[in-house]
């Protein structure tokens, strides 16, 4: 497989685009303003201990609290930014107590509020949540990375080779601290013994300047900063089989560069620095998909199209069959489509960054073994996917539950805002139920005023519409005893409308709206 990597930074956001064979399949945006916090360890501050929760709150100087899970508390660290690593706990009591815990309904916990607490965030905060956070410190370098807290080697999975797994916790075993763990990430194999251990001993430095810093800072402060996600990706994709990087901008690509000379020197020629004066992304073809990324229908090759539907609760996926001709029977049409859809499904949810509980509304089948057939491709193509996954087989109501790990945000949530005039839910009031509206609040003024004449201000199609719409106009003039006159404003969205009493100088008497509920009315 050939893979790429395109880093564009602007004034506005930097973007991180990664193709595989010609396909898009990930991609990075960070705000310029807003780095992200996965990675980051804190010094904070127990808020609030609460038991029935099974979690604490901590002040780590962000604008929300984080949430610490007691499971997270004295347990293997949930390593966010590492997603191809696993962990073997070494035998004994220690690793017998974490398993227990992890398993426990209630875990007991020596927090108090007031109490200094050393965190890590391991998720983004999200949608009014704070960042999640856990006890379990992790420090990832290049090839290794170092679990402080801990006693166990790990191994990637993906190192599928078991004498080059055995040759490397060999290696490991020689260089680690008793008191540390350590796991081994994918990129080390087949790297040398020096390299481990320039890796290793750039860690112990890392680790000994974070406790120094620690011990000299005082109330909630962040100790150690990880780096900005170009260079997080650089350092956890960056495998042989990258045959290159492109990078639009010049003070980046020195960065990397100088970063890839010391860790990997042999492959530091692999960078490339783009400089025409057309957008790399635009150049490359990556804005058209990422216009795409950001609408709900995504077509596939045969006509079929999904409608990807993101919640507060959760992702569903709708597979329809379009403009989809099949020469076979019902059946073997709809797990054709099915199949297809299965490898666009994982592709989309890796694009879009769709995390949490994912389900997917696949044409139904009524053959158990086409079912089967459907779950067991899903799961293949979910496996190109760094992120952990889970999948459950269709059920009887031919819907599949899967979850995936969320530690970012997802594309949507990181390039588009929440609709001002919808307020996320994508539709607008109707101008028929706009209409009743106005008719409703005229009635309550009219209990209270006596006034013969109002103005009206609404958006200009609204207004268009009701001075096209004669009939509503005078009812409403005929059945409150006022007269009202319409007038277009651009500044009042369609859903809202204003008041404004003619006889005190257009003086306003109530503008009604979502965030607008004040006046005298």
């Amino acid at each position: 497989m050939n893979k790429e990597i395109y880093i564009s930074e602007s004034m506005g956001e930097s973007r991180i685009a990664i193709v595989e064979d010609s396909t898009l399949v990930e991609v990075y945006v960070e705000k310029q303003d807003k780095a992200r916090m996965v990675g980051n360890i804190y010094k904070g501050q127990v808020e609030n201990v609460l038991p029935g929760m099974q979690a604490a709150f901590v002040d780590i100087g962000y604008d929300i609290n984080a949430f610490l899970p007691f499971s997270e508390i004295e347990n293997p660290a949930y390593l966010a930014d590492i997603d191809d690593s696993e962990h073997k706990p070494s035998k004994g009591k220690n690793s017998q107590h974490r398993n227990r815990k992890k398993y426990q309904e209630d875990i007991n916990v020596d927090l108090k509020s007031g109490q200094d607490i050393y965190v890590q965030v391991i998720k983004e905060a999200f949608a009014g949540k704070g960042p999640r956070v856990t006890t379990e410190i992790a420090l990832p370098g290049r090839l290794l990375v170092l679990v402080p807290n801990a006693k166990y080697i790990g191994i990637s999975k993906k190192i599928w080779d078991k004498y080059e797994r055995r040759r490397l916790k060999k290696i490991v075993s020689s260089l680690k601290d008793k008191e540390m763990g350590v796991i081994v990430r994918t990129v080390a194999e087949g790297k040398s013994e020096e390299s481990l251990k320039n890796d290793f001993s750039m860690l112990l430095d890392n680790w000994d300047k974070l406790e120094s810093k620690s011990k000299k800072s005082k109330g909630k402060s962040l100790i150690y900063e990880d780096l900005e996600t170009a260079s997080s990706v650089i350092r956890d994709l960056f495998t042989p089989d990258i045959s290159k990087i492109l990078i639009d901008s010049k003070k980046m690509y020195r960065k990397l560069q100088s970063y890839m000379e010391e860790v990997s020197p042999n492959m530091a020629n692999r960078l490339e620095h783009y400089k025409l004066k057309q957008s790399l992304f635009e150049s490359m073809g990556f804005e058209n998909e990422l216009d795409k990324l950001l609408r709900p229908k995504v077509w596939m090759k045969s006509g079929a199209y999904l409608i990807i539907e993101k919640t507060e609760a959760m992702v569903v996926v709708d597979v329809n069959s379009g403009r989809f001709i099949g020469k076979k029977n019902h059946e073997e049409n709809s797990l054709k489509i099915n199949l297809e859809s299965c490898k666009e499904v994982a592709r989309q949810l890796r694009l879009r960054d769709l995390s949490g509980l994912v389900v997917i509304d696949f044409i139904d089948m009524r053959e158990e073994s086409n079912r089967r057939k459907v779950y067991y491709e899903l799961r293949k193509e979910l496996k190109k996917d760094r992120a952990k996954v889970a999948v459950s087989p269709i059920s009887e109501f031919g819907l599949l539950e899967m979850t995936r790990q969320r530690i970012r945000l997802s594309l949507l949530d990181s390039m588009s805002e929440e609709c001002p005039t919808c307020h996320g839910s994508g539709r607008i009031m109707s101008k028929e139920t706009l209409i009743t509206r106005i008719d409703h609040w005229l009635r309550r003024y009219k209990t209270k005023h006596r006034s013969l004449k109002l103005k009206l201000e609404l958006h200009p199609q609204i207004a268009s519409f009701m001075k096209d719409n004669k009939k509503a106009l005078r009812g409403l003039m005929w059945q409150n005893f006022t007269y009202i006159s319409i007038a277009a404003n651009p500044e009042i969205a369609r859903d809202e409308f204003r008041f404004l009493n003619t006889k005190d100088g257009l003086e306003e008497i109530e503008h009604v709206g979502v965030e607008h509920k004040h006046g005298n009315g």
